[in-house]
């Protein structure tokens, strides 16, 4: 079988740099998605712009609904114009975003900071990840993935400590003050980061894939087999050829509940703790040690999925972490819940990446980009879902049933990334896993 053109492009310098400029994008993406969450209980009780709970959850929606369009666009606006300016646009996009509901006056226009927010949040994340995509290892595709990964979950915990040292004395404004500041990220972004090199030889740029290569000492991609993918909607069209729409099909269902599992969890997880008794300080511990356990399960998925298969391993963890969410509805003793919240963490925000992951190694790369931005997209669906599952819940006074209504979802993504696990095994090795299917 061969391998992918992106992987004959071995160069451990250029590798890092890929990596870690993505690293930090993604840090600041993962600060920017948490950082309402995470000041949403100071909001609430101070009932800043009017808040209450039904209209919070609201709120927490409009970021999600961004993302979605936001990540159904960017696959192919990246694979049209280069992973390099969708990923300035979209850093730029949020960050001011987030000025904008540092100085918004009433929902409505926090509203609309939380949705342009989101746009540049969701096409950042699988445009990032088309990128390390084309410079992982060989090998280590998957885990490459999970260490991009780890700096969303490392954002989410930089969210909860800037609501602790900054709300408390200068209120929420400043916290979103904080997120305009990946706005002087954006000259290094444009000063370092390369294009992807498959990208440039997939739009016949020959010679500036060449001046690249040369310029850091790689070894230039094959050239990819047929015409370039120049059609809009050629890269679309791809994951429903022959059979191929069954898998994709269960991807992004399986994507759906995920996310919503995902975004409904980060959204309210401090305000449905505090709801469950704890202190304002103890709930954003939960925010920090579920974040630290997605930098350990990131990790720890990515090793096992490069070793077992990544739609496999996703399954597996959509189990645990179903197992793990409906276990916070349960009075517990604080040390034991600081454990389940840990290994919850670990589980779900790993599982969701394992999609991807399974995506992102199955394309083409010319339409990686593409494959893993729709996948996303469609997911996005139950992100925008579950917040507002969450805050209706809440404004119910039902706040319980929200554990068990997102520990339902992880059952359904298990149930759909499983079939496709099955339908991968059934394929044998030259299957979807590694293939370039699209």
């Amino acid at each position: 079988m061969s391998s992918s053109p992106a992987l004959s492009a071995r160069g451990s310098g250029l590798a890092l740099l890929v990596v870690g400029l993505c690293w930090l994008a993604v840090l600041f993406d993962g600060l920017d998605m948490f950082i309402y969450g995470s000041v949403l209980p100071h909001m609430l009780e101070q009932k800043a712009l009017g808040l209450t709970s039904g209209r919070a959850g609201d709120l927490g929606s409009y970021a999600t609904f961004g993302m979605l369009v936001g990540a159904l666009a960017a696959g192919t606006v990246a694979d049209r114009i280069g992973r390099r300016k969708l990923m300035l646009s979209c850093v730029t996009l949020f960050s001011l975003a987030s000025g904008l509901c540092a100085v918004s006056g009433g929902v409505a226009v926090f509203g609309l900071g939380r949705t342009l927010a989101g746009v540049g949040l969701g096409g950042l994340l699988p445009t990032a990840i088309s990128m390390v995509s084309d410079y992982a290892p060989r090998g280590r595709a998957a885990l490459t993935i999970g260490l991009l990964m780890t700096a969303h979950h490392a954002g989410g915990i930089l969210s909860a400590y800037v609501a602790l040292w900054i709300v408390e004395p200068l209120g929420w404004r400043a916290a979103f003050w904080v997120c305009v500041v990946p706005l002087l990220f954006v000259p290094v972004l444009l000063r370092y980061l390369p294009e992807s090199l498959s990208f440039l030889l997939a739009r016949g740029r020959t010679e500036e894939a060449r001046a690249l290569a040369g310029r850091y000492d790689v070894e230039l991609p094959a050239a990819p087999a047929g015409r370039p993918a120049t059609a809009r909607w050629e890269s679309l069209a791809g994951l429903f050829r022959g059979r191929e729409w069954i898998q994709t099909l269960l991807y992004w269902l399986a994507s759906f509940g995920g996310l919503l599992l995902v975004y409904g969890v980060a959204t309210w997880l401090p305000t449905l703790m505090r709801g469950e008794g704890y202190e304002l300080g103890s709930a954003l511990t939960f925010v920090v040690l579920f974040n630290l356990g997605g930098i350990v399960g990131m990790l720890v998925a990515g090793r096992a999925s490069d070793r077992f298969g990544a739609p496999r391993i996703s399954a597996i963890w959509f189990a645990l972490t179903a197992a793990g969410v409906f276990l916070l509805s349960v009075h517990m003793p604080l040390a034991l819940t600081f454990a389940v919240v840990f290994l919850t963490g670990v589980f779900l925000n790993s599982a969701q990446t394992m999609i991807y992951a399974t995506v992102s190694i199955g394309s083409a790369p010319a339409h990686r980009a593409t494959a893993v931005g729709w996948t996303s997209g469609m997911g996005r669906f139950g992100a925008v879902f579950g917040p507002w599952l969450g805050g209706q819940l809440l404004a119910a006074d039902k706040g319980d049933w929200g554990f068990t209504a997102f520990a339902l979802a992880g059952l359904s993504s298990m149930v759909f990334i499983g079939v496709a696990a099955l339908r991968t095994a059934a394929a044998g090795p030259a299957g979807p896993k590694l293939a370039p299917a699209h």
